[in-house]
């Protein structure tokens, strides 16, 4: 009987000392990140399509090609072809003519096309905040699940303890089949959430997998403990940094500019474009005419008489301009919000993570201890014992959980923030 309590006080320390000693590390999440951002195809196509729109902001401020012409002028009808010499008007035809936009339409129409391409590589670098947090927020729900495998598998092996103690002391009359009942409970109700977060943790995998394009089945070995440390900027110096930094916000004012210079290239389609154009007419003499040769300049304009088509493109530009600046107050309203929630949740799990190392777990690790020997001695019941098991057990969880979600909390704030990490380190 006297090993079996030693066995008990054993298992005890080692489960109260393992979420200190564990420090190392198997994978490092930063090389994972990097490789998200090169394989991911999502991120290879909005790349292919910002390099398309960045091709075509350079064709928008080009000229239209020239058009040559060639023509045979003022034949008689009735010899089609005798194109020279039997009439002086008849001639043969070459001509040049070049498409002008008024004067600053070509320019504004490299800018459009500049902010639009401009734009679609903010989205990228939106989208690999968005990558980055999703990969982080996977990385540290595996590890607490990992964590919570670990205690499990140890609780087991004390819980089966005690049904071996609850079936010994039965078996000498001074225990209880009511004990060898709830201990055997308890450990049944371990193995299945011990199931549970196994197909938990193939599911995280999975997912994790396929944040990185590469195969499902991958294995993604345990993740190590590591030490949870305070940000120390504060949420004024975060606004300010978001407002700098985040991609969104940026996207948002390529596209207001964008509105902007639309609504000039607007306001310049009330102005006529031109045509200029050259043509040189080879003659040959005919009766009394020598047949000199002739040239002819010409300057022709469209008539901007549709003023309504005009005007609806106005209004669509300063839509376009208003929608954005909308757009990005809201934006700013929702960083300014999530940057204050997501503070408070760290705090929040920060205090839990150091009440539960320092205060709750120890106390509840003595209060086990006591309960052990005091049921050496017959001065507590068997349920008293096992309740103050099951209690150790699910305090270390939740430790591991507010590690994990402060973390979690962090990935966020970064997204929202705009940058790749608040912190020096999280590892230890």
């Amino acid at each position: 009987m006297k090993s079996y309590f030693y066995i008990i006080i054993v298992l005890i320390t080692t489960c109260s000392s393992g979420f200190a000693d564990e420090k190392k590390q198997d994978e490092r999440l930063s090389p994972l990140i990097e490789t998200a951002l090169a394989n991911n195809p999502e991120l290879k196509s909005s790349q292919a399509r910002w390099q398309m729109y960045t091709s075509k902001a350079k064709q928008a401020g080009t000229l239209d090609d020239p058009m040559l012409m060639f023509k045979l002028q003022n034949l008689l009808t009735r010899e089609p072809f005798s194109i020279g010499g039997k009439d002086p008007a008849t001639a043969k035809v070459i001509g040049i003519s070049q498409q002008l936009p008024f004067w600053g339409k070509r320019a504004i129409k490299e800018q459009i096309a500049s902010y639009e391409a401009e734009s679609y590589k903010w989205a990228i670098e939106e989208r690999k905040l968005e990558l980055t947090r999703m990969l982080k927020e996977t990385w540290y729900q595996i590890y607490a699940v990992d964590k919570s495998l670990e205690v499990l598998e140890k609780n087991i092996r004390i819980i089966a303890d005690f049904v071996a103690i609850a079936e010994s002391r039965y078996s000498v009359g001074q225990g209880v089949q009511q004990d060898i009942f709830k201990a055997g409970l308890e450990k049944s109700k371990m193995l299945d959430l011990q199931i549970s977060l196994q197909q938990q943790r193939k599911s995280l995998v999975a997912n994790f997998n396929y944040l990185l394009y590469r195969p499902a089945s991958e294995q993604v070995e345990k993740i190590g403990d590591f030490e949870v440390t305070k940000i120390s900027h504060s949420e004024e110096m975060l606004n300010k940094i978001a407002y700098e930094k985040r991609p969104q916000l940026k996207y948002l004012a390529m596209l207001s500019n964008k509105g902007v210079a639309s609504h000039r290239l607007a306001e310049k389609e009330f102005y006529p474009d031109f045509n200029l154009s050259f043509e040189y007419m080879f003659r040959e003499a005919a009766m009394t005419d020598p047949g000199y040769n002739m040239f002819t300049l010409g300057l022709s304009f469209n008539l901007p008489l549709q003023r309504e088509r005009r005007q609806a493109m106005l209004a669509e530009s300063s839509s376009e301009s208003s929608m954005t600046l909308e757009e990005t107050s809201a934006l700013k309203n929702t960083i300014a919000y999530t940057i204050s929630d997501t503070f408070a949740q760290l705090e929040r799990r920060l205090k839990l993570v150091e009440l539960y190392k320092k205060g709750i777990i120890p106390q509840a690790e003595q209060s086990l201890e006591s309960a052990v020997i005091s049921y050496r001695v017959g001065k507590v019941d068997f349920l008293t014992l096992l309740d103050g098991r099951v209690s150790l057990f699910n305090y270390e969880r939740e430790l591991y959980l507010s590690k994990a979600e402060y973390m979690m909390q962090l990935a966020r704030l970064e997204a929202t923030v705009g940058v790749d990490s608040l912190l020096i380190s999280s590892q230890p």
